[in-house]
């Protein structure tokens, strides 16, 4: 019964973790668009230049560190909880000072090395939400190791919360009072020192009248604390960090490499702006992916040191498959889609084929997510770690070979090349490790040409709807029309097919976060089939 009253109590923390991370990775996405609205490609780009440096930290520490204070926790006596706690929160402190300082004081170096130098006002205004991560990663981190997932998830809905509303009122505010786009720029940046604030209120609130055992005396050496929770941030955020250490790549390489392949200052301002586009579909692409890691691959941890139950395999194959089936249907919709898409989100059409390449990284990523994860459920990260190093150092390269070529576009094959190393990489180490078959020949099969369909009939319609049926209205509202039509109608022919083929069994939907209406969806089309036979 203990045993069981545990599982239920881990799966009911799982799922409100699932819940809070979708919600926060919705919202990521989604605010780009209004923001980008706001102030148009240049003050994308603006915002976008300096984004990476304050969210690779926040990352980091609030996520990383996070899960190193609650394993360090949870294989611990609670008589040496107060001091590991101490050393935690002192050792994350002195690098959020050390970040700080080099934010906040190296802030104009870091914009000459961009290319521009009124970016280092952004950096100095990010700078103050590092000094924040102290206390939510040790906060965080103390929370998860009892169990108590619901402080972690509304501290992190609240933060996002906070730092979206802060980042589009206040843009509005300062665009529509006539001040820069670097002003704009500027209350983006406050957006994240806001969130981070109210989390970490709301997180001391809920740890209100549970501080005593922090004056325990010190039991504990510091340096083995230090150690462990060093090596285990960096193993469990890599994989998140990836996408962040991509865009920071582009925030040094491509408006430079623009200028001096011939564009015009503002023109390279711009043509980055349209690029930056390509970040929020890729954040909404996968989606899916970041749902699974949270809800499935710690079963997979979980249930590889248990010998009743489910066995692993079947967490660690139906990840997979679920993952590759949404990323690869998102990235092919994408596709045949994008240039309505473009001009209906973003206000024009320029750039939709870089889009279209930089949108494949939605496949690549959902991969690299669920096998980084599911590697480190096994204790392996020292490889996992490696291979995203050597795909960062192929972006870098690819983008200096490829830019001065192709433009903004060589950057997307880039960044495609880069994740694709590593994901060749990852799925080597891991029949090593793990010689399992995420899945059979016919999964593919049926993958493949349920897209294919779907790539057909979404094609054939978006050429319709925008040549004759939507011919008469305005250019954004007829893409407008095309996607919110072209999409749905895409999504019904795959699922259809994806249904009919089985690939994934009814059983194994209920198992994903909001599986229940897709088994119920394929129970009823398979009984269809089977009446009509009759």
């Amino acid at each position: 019964m203990n045993n069981e009253g545990t599982m239920k109590s881990f799966m009911k923390g799982a799922v409100l973790l699932t819940i809070a991370g979708f919600i926060v990775k919705l919202l990521s996405a989604v605010y780009r668009v209004p923001f980008q609205n706001l102030v148009g490609d240049q003050g994308f780009y603006i915002y976008q230049q300096v984004y990476p440096f304050v969210a690779i930290f926040g990352i980091w520490t609030s996520y990383g560190f996070a899960v190193a204070v609650s394993k360090l926790l949870a294989d611990t006596d609670r008589q040496v909880h107060g001091p590991i706690l101490r050393i935690a929160f002192m050792y994350v402190a002195a690098i959020s000072i050390t970040v700080f300082a080099l934010l906040f004081f190296g802030a104009e170096l870091l914009s000459d090395w961009m290319g521009d130098a009124q970016l280092d006002r952004l950096l100095k205004v990010g700078a103050f939400s590092v000094l924040l991560m102290a206390p939510l990663a040790i906060l965080k981190g103390y929370f998860q190791s009892r169990n108590d997932m619901a402080p972690v998830a509304y501290a992190q809905v609240m933060e996002q919360g906070l730092r979206v509303s802060v980042i589009l009122i206040g843009t509005w505010l300062v665009v529509s009072s006539g001040f820069s786009l670097y002003a704009a720029g500027q209350m983006a940046m406050l957006g994240a020192v806001a969130g981070g604030l109210g989390a970490v209120v709301l997180l001391l609130v809920y740890f209100r009248g549970q501080s005593d055992f922090l004056k325990q005396p010190s039991q504990v050496k510091t340096w083995p604390i230090i150690k462990q929770m060093t090596a285990v941030s960096l193993s469990v955020s890599m994989s998140s960090l990836i996408l962040l250490l991509f865009q920071l790549v582009d925030s040094f390489t491509v408006f430079r490499l623009l200028e001096e392949s011939g564009f015009a200052r503002i023109a390279a301002m711009e043509q980055k702006g349209i690029y930056d586009r390509g970040q929020p579909l890729v954040q909404f692409g996968i989606l899916i992916a970041t749902s699974l890691t949270l809800a499935i691959v710690p079963l997979v941890a979980r249930t590889s040191k248990k010998h009743s139950g489910r066995p692993p395999e079947v967490y660690a194959q139906l990840a997979f498959r679920v993952s590759f089936l949404f990323a690869f249907a998102a990235a092919a919709g994408l596709t045949f889609v994008m240039s309505y898409v473009n001009e209906t989100l973003f206000q024009t059409r320029e750039q939709s084929g870089a889009l279209v390449i930089f949108s494949w990284q939605i496949v690549w990523m959902s991969l690299l997510l669920i096998m980084t994860a599911m590697l480190h459920g096994l204790g392996k990260v020292r490889v996992p770690a490696l291979l995203l190093l050597s795909g960062l150092a192929v972006k870098v390269i690819g983008n200096w070979l490829l830019l001065p070529i192709w433009g903004v576009t060589g950057a997307a094959v880039a960044g495609n090349i880069g994740l694709a190393v590593i994901v060749a990489g990852l799925l080597v180490y891991f029949k090593k490790v793990w010689p399992l078959q995420f899945a059979p020949v016919s999964y593919y099969a049926w993958l493949f040409g349920a897209a294919a369909a779907m790539s057909a009939v979404v094609l054939g319609w978006s050429i319709a709807a925008d040549g004759y049926l939507f011919d008469g209205l305005s250019s954004r509202l007829g893409a407008a029309f095309t996607t919110a039509t072209a999409i749905p109608l895409g999504a019904v022919v795959f699922m259809a097919l994806i249904a009919k083929s089985r690939i994934i069994t009814e059983k194994e939907w209920y198992i994903i976060p909001f599986g229940r209406k897709l088994a119920g969806l394929q129970l009823a089309i398979n009984s269809k089939k089977k009446g009509e036979k009759r």
